[in-house]
């Protein structure tokens, strides 16, 4: 089984990170004890550039949970339908060659979900499995591809699709102004990404693009008390960001046994690993990576590179990390990769990965 492809989708308001910091410091006014803080905490978020689904003057417009919710299905659905699109296309694949659909997100609610809305947009098999995903958060697109390939380790002669849509700013509260939700309006940002997964008899139509890396094991690992972490409230206004500073500490007391011992039990260790495919957290969190696995300067340079030019998109994060190392930076041929990612619960997701 392999990861075949990845397509991303983006919305078309692009703006500086720099430029949006000003204008919610100038929106909010009063509300803010202290307007300097704002721009430290946006300065430190690592962030240069991201995409949001409405323009900025429209975002005060958007009163009470079932407005954001509506712009997020309208949205959700016509960028989702772009990226899997764009995964399918050059394989010469169609809709109906998915199996299964596997859809995570964490920024919206919908029943029917959204995947179910595209089915009804593109020739889907009307028998193809779904399993919608929420409340992961940002493990959710390490964890996708994982469940994907549980799946088609089942069917091998079959093809999965994860598809991750998160639209953050939608989530965003005009009345908080606690320090979780001012780094939240600096980080996170608005994008989709798709990952088809293919089983070990599936041949693929010819096509020019490269065979992705072969899935060769994963691990779920729960950090049990620790809800306080990360997640939402969610309330009569929709979602309240639960951000805790205590996230680096979990990533340093953990991440690095949990990583080595998962190498062991499939005959590796750290060194052996070519190269890293990790969601974009944030500064402190990459650190934290980094310190805690001990990796060379650049072994995360395209995390942070996500980072900057698109701000972290949650579960949907670490895919486009996936996508970059498709298209550019594609492992030597036996070389091994981990794609990793935490969130709510506390928790990570692992994936071992061979070129």
């Amino acid at each position: 089984m392999r990861i075949a492809s990845v397509g991303t989708a983006f919305p078309p308001y692009r703006i500086a990170q720099t430029e949006f910091t000003e204008k919610l410091r100038n929106y909010w006014g009063s509300k803010l004890p202290e307007p300097r803080l704002l721009t430290r905490l946006h300065a430190n978020c690592g962030v240069e550039f991201r995409n949001f689904v409405l323009p900025l003057e429209s975002y005060p417009g958007l009163v009470g949970f079932k407005a954001t919710n509506d712009v997020w299905i309208a949205n959700g659905v016509e960028l989702g339908q772009t990226c899997i699109c764009r995964a399918l296309a050059p394989l010469g694949l169609t809709a109906a060659d998915v199996s299964a659909f596997f859809f995570a997100t964490v920024t919206g609610i919908a029943s029917p979900t959204v995947d179910a809305r595209l089915i009804n947009r593109m020739p889907f098999p009307a028998r193809v499995k779904r399993t919608p995903i929420f409340g992961l958060g940002c493990v959710a697109g390490a964890a996708g591809i994982a469940r994907a390939s549980d799946y088609v380790r089942a069917f091998p002669d079959q093809i999965a699709l994860l598809l991750s849509v998160e639209l953050c700013s939608l989530t965003w509260q005009d009345n908080d102004q606690s320090i979780a939700n001012l780094i939240s309006c600096g980080l996170f940002g608005d994008g989709a990404a798709a990952v088809l997964i293919t089983g070990d008899d599936v041949a693929l139509p010819a096509s020019e693009v490269a065979p992705g890396p072969s899935i060769l094991a994963t691990r779920s690992t729960f950090y049990r008390n620790t809800e306080y972490v990360m997640g939402w409230d969610i309330g009569d206004g929709g979602f309240t960001i639960v951000l805790s500073p205590d996230v680096p500490k979990v990533v340093m007391e953990n991440l690095r046994g949990d990583v080595e011992t998962f190498l062991a039990e499939n005959g590796l260790a750290l060194g052996d690993v070519g190269s890293w495919i990790f969601h974009s957290g944030g500064p402190k969190v990459l650190e934290a990576v980094e310190a805690s696995l001990e990796l060379p300067k650049d072994a995360l340079a395209l995390s942070w590179k996500s980072l900057r030019e698109v701000g972290n998109l949650s579960a949907a994060s670490v895919l486009m990390v996936l996508a970059e190392t498709l298209e550019n930076h594609r492992g030597a041929p036996g070389s091994y990769s981990i794609l990793a990612a935490m969130g709510p619960g506390f928790c990570l997701e692992l994936v071992l990965l061979q070129w």
